[in-house]
């Protein structure tokens, strides 16, 4: 696609979103101090099991066909060549690319049955993660400060609202940002029309490269933390004794400004995004590749007490498989994804952390039944897979079923919306009776779906 100036205009204001960006400039440590990361009022304290979110999301939209959702008896233009093989739960069937999950759908709740009406990926992005279409469909929208945040920015958000004070971000996004082709960032990832405060931390690293580290995220070693506050205080007089500027982007850089403070004074962020104190055996436990050591940070961020991680594996529409779907999925995507996935979701339960921490696995929409002319598959909303995993999920279930073709759903239905109200009630929020301001003044509820009740 095409570098125009329109999309390198909109690739200019999208870097504003990046915390690694904003922290480039830190090492000077002359930033006003923030007691957290943007303290909110309390609210009344949750009663849903999980704590946290890992939502993995599969950008490109993989073929559920060809890895949840088998048709053996379709015809030999739609099923593919790969057969299903048994799981450990009695009538689960899944594709044989699926070896190691088979072993685990016992943990899982698999959604056979979800759906929109989107097909351009930004557009199926944005219904998938936010849960709302967007106004058109279409892949060359960017983000902006009028969006409807998605789930993650809005669970960010109402960590905040709720005291949120952990010394590291409550929303985070490793390696990039959903996107397509890298150039048209998906809206709604951001803090949108809740401002800068509730962007998430971009990490726009690849955690498994040789020379991986975030920098800036601790002091100095020659600068003490009384410095540090010795440098607070001089910058806060000097602010208050400046003439005021009152512009959207001076305020946004003095929200980045605190929140850079409140990581530096801390040095927790520090530590969890340092993969280097893993073990070798853990690290190649995961997979040393970018999904990998994604999950593997992912889990790192949820311990330290990070509430919403978004681990995209990428990068921009890597699961788009029009041509050579078959050997794509075989050959290089599947392996390193279901090697990251069952890591986390082991790792999870060997710490005791399963239970407390809800992993998501999604794509924006699945691939068309019929075979093309280039042995790929194209874009289709009309039906597509979910996975649910821990948070006090039920796992070992089936919830919904797809026609004979998978071509649409045949029983129970299920919208985007849904699976983010059962999110938000498996964290314990009560998502239709929360309201957020929206870029025109109304008050809007976080989600409009309904639970899946036989999960929860």
């Amino acid at each position: 696609m095409p570098h125009t100036k329109a999309t390198a205009d909109s690739l200019l204001a999208a870097n504003r979103f990046s915390r690694r960006s904003l922290l480039r400039g830190v090492g000077a440590a002359l930033f006003p101090l923030a007691a957290n990361w943007g303290r909110a009022a309390a609210a009344p304290s949750r009663t849903g099991k999980a704590k946290s979110v890992i939502m993995i999301f599969n950008g490109g939209a993989p073929s559920h066909l060809d890895l949840w959702d088998p048709k053996p008896n379709a015809a030999d233009d739609i099923r593919g060549p790969f057969s299903p093989i048994k799981t450990n739960v009695t009538g689960i069937h899944i594709s044989e690319l699926l070896p190691r999950m088979a072993k685990r759908m016992d943990k899982v709740a698999l959604i056979r049955s979800v759906h929109h009406q989107h097909s351009s990926h930004n557009g199926g992005m944005h219904w998938a993660t936010v849960g709302r279409p967007y106004a058109k469909d279409s892949t060359l929208i960017t983000p902006s400060r009028t969006d409807i945040p998605s789930f993650g920015t809005l669970i960010g958000w109402l960590a905040q609202r709720d005291g949120f004070s952990s010394g590291v971000p409550p929303y985070v996004i490793t390696p990039f940002p959903t996107c397509d082709s890298r150039v048209y960032l998906t809206p709604g990832q951001f803090g949108g029309c809740l401002g800068a405060r509730f962007d998430p931390y971009v990490l726009d690293d690849d955690p498994n490269a040789a020379s991986f580290k975030v920098r800036n995220l601790a002091l100095d070693a020659g600068l003490s933390p009384a410095r540090f506050q010795e440098r607070l205080g001089l910058l806060q007089e000097l602010t208050i004794t400046s003439p005021k500027l009152n512009s959207p982007l001076v305020a946004e850089m003095d929200v980045f400004n605190q929140q850079a403070a409140s990581l530096l004074q801390t040095g927790k962020a520090a530590d969890a995004f340092d993969l280097s104190k893993e073990p070798a055996s853990v690290r190649e436990r995961y997979g040393r590749h970018s999904w990998g050591q994604s999950h593997l940070l992912a889990r790192r961020l949820i311990e330290s007490g990070t509430r919403f991680v978004t681990t995209v594996n990428g990068p921009s529409i890597t699961w788009d498989t029009h041509k050579d779907n078959f050997n794509t999925l075989k050959n290089r995507l599947v392996p390193p994804m279901e090697q990251a996935y069952c890591a986390l979701l082991d790792d999870l339960e060997e710490r005791g952390m399963l239970d407390s921490t809800l992993v998501v696995w999604m794509g924006e929409f699945g691939r068309t039944p019929k075979i093309n002319a280039d042995i790929g598959r194209d874009h289709w909303p009309g039906c597509y897979s979910v996975l649910l995993a821990g948070g006090g999920i039920r796992g070992g279930q089936l919830v919904g079923a797809s026609d004979a073709i998978g071509a649409y759903p045949k029983e129970r239905p299920v919208s985007p919306a849904d699976i983010h109200a059962t999110v938000y009630a498996a964290l314990g929020y009560d998502a239709a009776n929360t309201h957020f301001l929206a870029s025109d003044g109304r008050p809007t509820p976080v989600c409009e779906g309904t639970p899946l009740s036989e999960l929860i």
